[in-house]
């Protein structure tokens, strides 16, 4: 059985892992992060890649990583949380201290085609993968094939504007779709209603440090399964947008399935319900057409490394 290996770069640590063609993953090993990212980065992906080819025959590696990658799967155009990557050819940089060929892709593609192949998505050949977490992410398979557009940079919902001068964006932009359907505009639903009944918050507060600013994702998600009203209504609110969002992509992608994936899918049908309810609300045409499953993903933190893994077959 043909063996590769993927590599997901995090902001604390550089994950490997072997995966055979089924997508099992039959060994891993990890390395921190290194802050300085650049050279001393590109050293730990070689280091992590070389620590299990010793025990592994593996033919590839693909490497999933947060930013823009360029259209032949070779350079990293732009990367906002990595230093010392803008521009560089990581096919090259690598496989100087790796001598397997090497495959370069966004995170979250990576982990749309892990889904796609080994996930929530098998045996569907349109659909969509949205991450909802500190931000969004997204990938879409059409066809088959996972979409990455003309130059590389296909599918970054995240990035849609969704409000005219909205809220401001990491990207520059303003009103993008992240800013108000990520884990973090989760947490500005929540504060933004707590500030507006403050009375209603005491057992919300309470989980965290007693502080708005000292409550984190998983507490809102905690109350919300307890039944906190503040913390449900956060979710709804998020989940409007999230649905409406949907409902807008489905127009362009058509897709039979739209994969939630992020750690905001802890909540799973929290989330998931009113998510498919707000999309059928928002939906153009709505019941003239089938709509799109909204499932959750399946394969957790693993999918970019075993979607990356993948990849190097191709």
């Amino acid at each position: 059985m043909t063996l590769t290996i993927g590599i997901d770069i995090g902001g604390t640590k550089v994950l490997g892992g072997v995966v055979d063609s089924s997508g099992k993953i039959l060994a891993t090993h990890r390395e921190a992060t290194p802050k300085e990212g650049g050279e001393a980065l590109t050293r730990t992906i070689a280091n992590v890649a070389k620590v299990l080819l010793r025990d592994h025959d593996a033919t590839a590696i693909g490497v999933s990583a947060a930013g823009f990658v360029s259209s032949d799967r070779e350079t990293m155009l732009a990367t906002p949380n990595i230093s010392g990557w803008n521009g560089v050819n990581l096919k090259e940089a690598i496989g100087e201290l790796v001598n397997l060929p090497i495959v370069i892709e966004n995170d979250a593609n990576s982990a749309a085609w892990g889904e796609a192949q080994h996930g929530a998505g098998i045996g569907e050949d349109q659909m969509m993968m949205i991450t909802v977490g500190t931000g969004i992410g997204g990938g879409a398979v059409i066809g088959g094939k996972l979409h990455r557009g003309a130059y590389g940079v296909a599918a970054e919902f995240g990035h849609l504007r969704v409000v005219p001068e909205g809220h401001l964006c990491g990207c520059g932009a303003r009103g993008c779709f992240e800013q108000y359907a990520s884990g973090n505009a989760l947490r500005r639903h929540v504060r933004e209603a707590i500030s507006a009944s403050p009375d209603a918050a005491h057992n919300l507060l309470a989980r965290g440090d007693g502080t708005i600013d000292g409550l984190a994702g998983h507490h809102i998600t905690e109350a919300a399964r307890d039944g906190d009203p503040i913390a449900l209504a956060g979710f709804n609110t998020t989940a409007q947008w999230l649905g409406a969002g949907i409902a807008s992509l489905a127009v362009l992608f058509d897709p039979a399935c739209v994969v939630i994936g992020g750690g905001v899918i802890d909540a799973g049908e929290i989330l998931l319900e009113p998510t498919r309810a707000a999309m059928e609300r928002y939906m153009p045409f709505s019941g003239k057409h089938p709509s799109p499953r909204i499932v959750a993903a399946t394969l957790g933190n693993d999918a970019g490394l075993v979607g990356a893994a993948s990849l190097a077959r191709f």
